[in-house]
């Protein structure tokens, strides 16, 4: 039936060329932006991943920059920690050169001295952006270790943590440490910190064949930043009486900021050896501390000789008013001027060489892996963008193709829109 109301020829054709136009307005708006999902309409899932990606990516450059400037600032501390490494070594030579009788030991004890200040001089320089990797004689609680933000993890539920390389930092200054504050009360507070015979009274150690010993245990996680311990000689018998302590100064350590219980106890044992060796009683009595689970026990070793007696206490001191001393602070003992001094300064270097050594490999160890962050960080966002662009990029053959298609069905869409419209003009003839 025809009709000159009704042209069912003419809407489809209508239809077909608006469906046509609008097809066409999509594909010349992929090939103008270069993006097949360029909001929210065009697909609401697919445009949601790529935004929630192209955050991540805007996340990982920042942390790009975080990684490039933990670099320096480790790679500073590397640098430094060598040089100071390369100083210790010529004071060593120093050292190695008084154990000569014919020498000027003044002289030499004054070359030294210059070693030792321009050590000074550049663990003070060390600072990058004000952060000093090479020194850490702050009281407050995670002072000690310096985090570098690494990544940024996205978990399934869409939560998201930052993870971060943590650098511990190496103290490499030479100052000295001074235990200053209040002393525990013997009894809870002093037990709180460490146990054992000695932390109570003075526990003796009689001389006898076989070697006395007395244990004293550091509490494992009671350690802060600032605790002073010291530990206590008197003796009696002729054969020790140089071992009695003159001050709490004597045999003493300091806790820095990261130092656990096993770092007490090492310290501890130290302080005591050197005092021993000082006064010719290294024979006579020792400390020691013990590994793995008893790392944080020091055990303490009187001498093989009947009669030669000694009786040692361990204290310890608030934080308040305690000085925490440097990681090369037995530098500023190093005297050669005498025969003795520079028999003990020997033992001495080496324990600060091997310091520094540590101090420069564990930031290389630190640098390397911040390094190979860097990199991992930068192939990840090309990873990202990579990612997104097949997510949202328009495929420009693919948008080319259609678009001449839609060109041709266009002109096709309006040859019927023209064909539809003339039928009822055929109506025409039939009245005549």
């Amino acid at each position: 039936m025809s009709s000159i109301l009704t042209n069912n020829g003419a809407m489809v054709a209508l239809q077909t060329m608006k469906s046509i136009s609008k097809n066409m307005g999509q594909v010349q708006a992929e090939i103008s932006t270069g993006m097949a999902v360029g909001s929210a309409k065009d697909n609401a899932a697919v445009w949601a991943i790529a935004k929630t990606m192209e955050s991540d990516v805007a996340g990982f450059k920042s942390i790009s920059d975080s990684l490039s400037l933990g670099n320096s600032t480790i790679s500073l501390a590397r640098s430094a920690s060598e040089q100071i490494t390369k100083l210790l070594e010529e004071v060593k030579g120093k050292i190695v050169n008084s154990q000569e009788e014919n020498v000027d030991r003044s002289k030499i004890q004054a070359d030294i001295g210059a070693l030792r200040d321009q050590i000074s001089s550049i663990v003070g320089a060390a600072q990058f952006n004000g952060l000093n990797m090479l020194s850490n004689k702050s009281k407050t609680v995670g002072t000690g270790t310096v985090n570098v933000l690494s990544s940024l993890d996205r978990a399934s539920d869409g939560t998201v943590a930052a993870s971060n390389i943590n650098v511990g930092k190496s103290d490499l200054s030479t100052t000295t440490s001074v235990v200053g504050g209040t002393a525990l009360a013997v009894g809870a507070a002093l037990t709180a910190k460490a146990t054992g015979a000695a932390t109570t009274a003075a526990t003796a150690l009689t001389g006898a064949a076989s070697a006395p010993t007395t244990a004293i245990t550091i509490v494992a996680g009671a350690v802060v930043a600032g605790d002073g311990y010291n530990i206590t000689l008197t003796a009696g018998a002729a054969g020790l009486a140089t071992a009695n302590t003159a001050s709490i100064q004597d045999i003493r350590y300091v806790a820095r900021d990261g130092d656990t219980a096993a770092d007490v106890a090492k310290g501890l044992a130290s302080a005591f050896n050197d005092y021993a060796k000082k006064q010719g009683l290294d024979t006579q009595m020792s400390a020691a501390v013990g590994t793995g689970a008893t790392a944080n026990v020091l055990t303490l070793t009187g001498s093989t000789t009947v009669g030669n007696n000694v009786t040692a206490q361990l204290l310890a001191y608030a934080p308040a008013g305690n000085t925490i001393g440097g990681g090369l602070e037995k530098l500023s003992t190093v005297d050669v001027s005498t025969s003795a001094g520079a028999e003990s300064a020997l033992a001495v270097i080496e324990g600060l060489t091997q310091t520094a050594i540590q101090a420069a490999s564990d930031f290389g160890t630190a640098q390397k892996r911040i390094e190979i962050q860097q990199t991992f960080v930068g192939n990840l966002v090309d990873s990202l963008k990579s990612g997104i662009g097949s997510l949202v990029d328009a495929n420009m053959e693919e948008a080319s193709a259609r678009l001449q298609a839609l060109q041709v069905q266009q002109q096709l869409a309006t040859q019927s829109l023209s064909i539809a419209n003339q039928a009822p003009q055929n109506i025409l003839a039939l009245f005549r």
